[in-house]
């Protein structure tokens, strides 16, 4: 089968499915707000297959995140906005657009001098496209719909450009040091939960900012650490079904033997 019959038939199988006579009325009745959380998890389980490097996997698993692209498309064509073709063609202008070393005469010496270029012409496709009356940012563009870590990695990421930032990761330390104070010193004084929370983000916030100048992806590793946290856990439920205990002391030993024999 020809990659060309291939989505020609995903998006004939799409629009037959929001066909208002005979179509499924599960998605006849989804909107563009009500398919993003499916998109967002469909994205996610892409980065898990790769992550544990099951390639069958991969390939159902970027098939349904096609999917969501075909669905967006078909809604936007039943209302005159765009097509799928206007999607892949605006997609394919823009990589041409953001390599004008590999379709134009610029020369870049390497990936670095790529980044930096990308960033510029990204930076100024932004410019053109704020409709907004608000003062132009650095932080513009940065979607606030991006979990909470990611987008901390990339606000700080963003203030670096133009000289806000850490010279080195020391005083990255100090400065969670400071924020963790200043959450215990809340808690002391038992500030209110609205407080609490304030400070317990300015820690998550530094963490992100230490995980970006360690050139860390904040996001990746929570997810990895996350996954060490599963796999041990599941192997000390495994020894609490030879020794059945709540008691805190030996709970803390079967994790440090579980941790000390991964």
């Amino acid at each position: 089968m020809s990659q060309d019959h291939g989505i020609e038939r995903l998006l004939a199988i799409m629009a037959r499915l929001r066909t208002p006579v005979g179509g499924c009325p599960w998605d006849i009745e989804q909107t563009f707000a009500s398919i993003v959380p499916h998109t967002i998890e469909e994205a996610y389980e892409v980065a898990d297959a790769i992550e544990k490097g099951d390639m069958i996997l991969l390939k159902e698993e970027l098939g349904d995140l096609l999917l969501q692209v075909v669905f967006y498309a078909q809604m936007a064509r039943e209302q005159d906005l765009f097509a799928f073709a206007d999607v892949a063609e605006a997609i394919a202008d823009k990589l041409i657009r953001r390599h004008p070393h590999v379709f134009g005469e610029a020369k870049v010496d390497s990936a670095e001098a790529q980044l930096v270029v990308w960033e510029a012409l990204k930076e100024d496709e932004r410019r053109r496209h704020n409709t907004t009356p608000q003062q132009p940012s650095a932080l513009d563009g940065i979607a606030t719909a991006l979990p909470a870590l990611t987008r901390a990695g990339k606000l700080g990421q963003r203030a670096a450009r133009v000289g806000f930032d850490w010279p080195t990761a020391a005083p990255v330390f100090d400065k969670i040091a400071e924020e963790t104070a200043e959450l215990r010193a809340a808690l002391a004084e038992r500030e209110s939960l609205e407080r609490v929370e304030e400070e317990m983000g300015d820690v998550l916030l530094a963490c992100a900012n230490l995980a970006r100048t360690l050139k860390i992806d904040p996001e990746t590793a929570l997810r990895k650490a996350n996954a060490r946290f599963e796999h041990r856990f599941r192997r000390l439920e495994s020894l609490l079904a030879d020794e059945p205990s709540t008691d805190p002391e030996t709970l803390d030993r079967l994790w440090r033997h579980v941790k000390a024999n991964e």
